[in-house]
Parts: C-alpha cells; sequence; structure tokens
C-alpha cells in the first residue's frame, strides 16, 4: 500500500512538472507576439519576392538578422533596441544582372513604460545606416518611431510605425517614406502562433505604396537549453510600386531566445 502511495506521488509529480513547463512555453509564446517584451530574442527571417524590376522578372531573397536587446532603465521605464542587419540576393531586377550584399542597417529604440496593463506602448528613433553595397540606398536617414499594442487573453493586437526622411541630398535616392505595421496574433496552450499582419510602406517622393499582407504560423520549441520560435508563413502583395514586387512571397524564421538577466 505504501509503495502505490508512493507511486502515484511520483506520477502526480511528473504530470505537475509537465503542465508547468507547458504553461511557461505558452506564456513565453505570447510574449514573443509583443515585440516590446523584456526579453532578448535573435531572430533569423528568411523572405523571398518575385516578378520584381520593369520587366517583371526578377526576384529577390534577403536574410534578416534582427536581434531585439531590452534595457531596464529605471521601476518605471524599458528601453527596447531592435537591430535589422539584411543581406540580400536578387537577380534580374535589372535584367540580365545579379547584386548580393549587406542592405541598409535599420536600428530602432523605443522608450517602453513598465506596469502600464494590458496596453503596451513605446516611442522613440530609428535610424537607417547605408551600407554602400549594390544593394544599398547609400543614404543616411533618421526618423520617429511608435508602437502600441494590446494583450487580453491569447490575443495580442497593435501596429509599429516609423517615418524616415533622409539626412543628406542625394537626388538618386531622396528619403520620406512612411511605415506602419498593423498585427493580430492569437496563441494557443500548445504555444501555437497565428499571425496575420501588414507591412505597409508609403513613399512620398514617388506617391507609391507597396501593402503586403502576410499570415504565418509559429511554434516554440526547446533546442538544447534555448526556447526558439520557429515560423513559417506566406504573404500577398496588394499593392507595389511600379518596379516592386508582386505576387505571393515566402517567410520563414528562427527566434533564438535568450536566458533572462539576473
Amino acid at each position: 500500500m505504501r509503495r502505490s502511495h508512493t507511486l502515484m506521488g511520483l506520477l502526480f509529480a511528473a504530470s505537475a512538472g509537465t503542465t508547468t513547463v507547458a504553461d511557461e512555453a505558452s506564456d513565453l509564446a505570447q510574449e514573443l507576439a509583443n515585440p516590446l517584451a523584456a526579453i532578448v530574442s535573435v531572430p533569423f527571417q528568411l523572405n523571398h519576392d518575385e516578378n520584381l524590376g520593369v520587366s517583371d522578372q526578377g526576384s529577390r531573397t534577403t536574410l534578416n538578422f534582427q536581434p531585439v536587446v531590452p534595457f531596464q532603465l529605471n521601476d518605471d521605464l524599458n528601453l527596447i533596441t531592435r537591430t535589422i542587419i539584411p543581406y540580400i540576393w536578387q537577380e534580374d531586377v535589372v535584367p540580365g544582372t545579379r547584386q548580393e550584399g549587406f542592405g541598409d542597417i535599420l536600428f530602432s529604440v523605443w522608450f517602453s513604460p513598465i506596469g502600464t496593463g494590458d496596453i503596451t506602448w513605446g516611442v522613440g528613433l530609428v535610424v537607417r545606416f547605408p551600407t554602400f553595397s549594390d544593394v544599398s540606398s547609400d543614404t543616411w536617414a533618421a526618423g520617429i518611431t511608435g508602437i502600441a499594442l494590446r494583450q487580453t487573453g491569447p490575443w495580442t493586437y497593435g501596429a509599429l510605425a516609423n517615418h524616415l526622411w533622409d539626412l543628406e541630398s542625394n537626388p538618386d535616392t531622396p528619403t520620406n517614406v512612411s511605415f506602419v505595421q498593423p498585427f493580430l496574433a492569437y496563441s494557443t496552450e500548445g504555444a501555437w502562433t497565428y499571425s496575420l499582419q501588414s507591412e505597409s510602406a508609403y513613399d512620398w517622393e514617388t506617391d507609391a505604396w507597396a501593402v503586403p499582407i502576410n499570415a504565418s504560423v509559429s511554434k516554440l520549441v526547446q533546442w538544447g537549453a534555448l526556447p526558439v520560435n520557429l515560423q513559417a508563413g506566406a504573404g500577398y502583395w496588394l499593392e507595389a510600386p511600379e518596379v516592386g514586387a508582386e505576387g505571393v512571397r515566402l517567410r520563414l524564421q528562427a527566434q533564438v531566445v535568450l536566458p533572462r538577466g539576473r
């Protein structure tokens, strides 16, 4: 009888431990849906677009390395940084040519109040650093950026926006661009997340919109000691500039979550 009680106790403890791990994974998956979460993460995002250029025969593949690093300034304020470093391969954007190299680097910083309930927001600055490669704009730019979102139950919804102005007079690549990224995500108890978002940009110089709509599904898994959020998605360009991408686009992402500081 005593042995039976011991076995039941061990089974209960194992079950409770499994439930705790599952709950932690579910909570982390929902936190990762919040771009202002105080989590150090390193996403590697691969995008593929087709039908670019004057002949609509071009293709572009972009690998974005985009680490997110938060800092707690005091009991009331976080500072969140995100750097997007793209490496680009493109063919026939200009017919018969091929380009490859690092694209312009985009650095954003948001000041975000702590303890605002289910609504999270942040405002800050954004800077674009040209890399002067074959796929660079060769123009410095800077501007303002903001994020606002709400998390209620399994849902996360909100928008990120920024505006960039060029910091130098380059007649070939003037910059006056607004960007807005509305997003909606649903996270499950099994650490799956289903997302719908757009990454729309309006160029005030050319009076042109670029509007993709993207849908994705992600799953938080454990690779050794590190949680990794794996994502696959597809999108469609609802509107694009004359030489911009058209049709279907594809996306894969692996987001490595680093341990929290103590």
